[in-house]
């Protein structure tokens, strides 16, 4: 979600971008298999390494996560101040909700909101990780479930990379969208890698938001159809840097340059994305 400016994807290459349904044709097929090439396969584990099934009340669980906190626009002119607050993200009845709320300040709008972040207490290089979830409603809103590197290994963005599991912003409702960003393939080049999907019910169901990620490739599902690919083809850390611990974030911005593109509406606020449970399953080598 740093620094991303899509008002639409610019699809380069069959194998890494495709506009797709929810309902993807059995014919879909993964493109030759880099870890087959090199003479290995992988799978996952059947049970969650690190897991939050949000089964409690109050503050989401401090031994998981974290807050990003302040406002000045997180790189992308967004309007919203993350916060710590029980307003902005609290567990109830089983589900975790990230509420972004406006209130006047000196005659004019200010938004809050909240950035969770696993950083140092759930750190990850490989695995599924899966969010289940249900998006919010309302132009201006842009809600996110993503992964950054922890340690930036290879530099500052994108140089270290991003793995955008899901975003979604109101103005253009139901349509989801997955990313990753390197060096070599961003939207500053005009090189992205990634994916939109219509989900219909979006904001009124939850589904399932699904990374498979492997030194070999990430994959990206929704409701277990894939409608991502990106491999690593053994280029350097340019186009992989995804050698390296990430970490997990979960965030509802407001406007910025691809959330705000087309205004905001105030009358949108307050606005919700609610997340079921956070499962990782660990990478196991076949």
């Amino acid at each position: 979600m740093d620094r991303v400016i899509r008002a639409g994807l610019a699809c380069i290459g069959t194998r890494l971008c495709a506009l797709v349904a929810l309902s993807v044709p059995a014919a879909y097929a993964w493109s030759e298999d880099a870890g087959a090439a090199r003479g290995r396969s992988w799978t996952f584990a059947d049970t969650p390494s690190w897991q939050d099934e949000f089964d409690y009340q109050g503050l989401p669980d401090p031994a998981k996560w974290g807050y990003d906190i302040g406002g000045k626009g997180w790189g992308n002119n967004e309007l919203q101040h993350y916060t710590n607050r029980l307003a902005n993200a609290f567990v109830e009845d089983g589900v975790l909700t990230i509420v972004a709320r406006r209130f006047k300040k000196a005659g004019k709008n200010t938004y809050t909101s909240a950035r969770l972040v696993s950083r140092g207490k759930g750190d990850f290089q490989y695995g599924r990780i899966e969010f289940r979830a249900r998006l919010p409603v309302g132009r201006g809103t842009w809600g996110a479930l993503w992964m950054l590197p922890t340690e930036s290994r290879y530099g500052h963005w994108p140089r270290s990379g991003e793995i955008d599991i899901m975003e979604h912003v109101g103005h253009d409702p139901g349509q989801v969208h997955v990313t990753v960003h390197t060096q070599a393939y961003n939207h500053m080049v005009k090189t992205q890698r990634g994916t939109q999907t219509h989900v219909r019910d979006a904001s009124t169901q939850f589904h399932l938001y699904r990374v498979d990620w492997t030194p070999d490739w990430i994959r990206g599902y929704i409701d277990d159809a894939p409608v991502f690919e990106f491999a690593n083809e053994g280029t350097g850390p340019d186009a992989w840097p995804f050698d390296q611990p990430f970490h997990l974030l979960m965030n509802l911005a407001v406007g910025g340059d691809w959330g705000g593109a087309e205004g905001v509406d105030e009358a949108a606020f307050p606005a919700w994305m609610e997340v079921d449970y956070v499962r990782v399953y660990p990478l196991v080598e076949q």
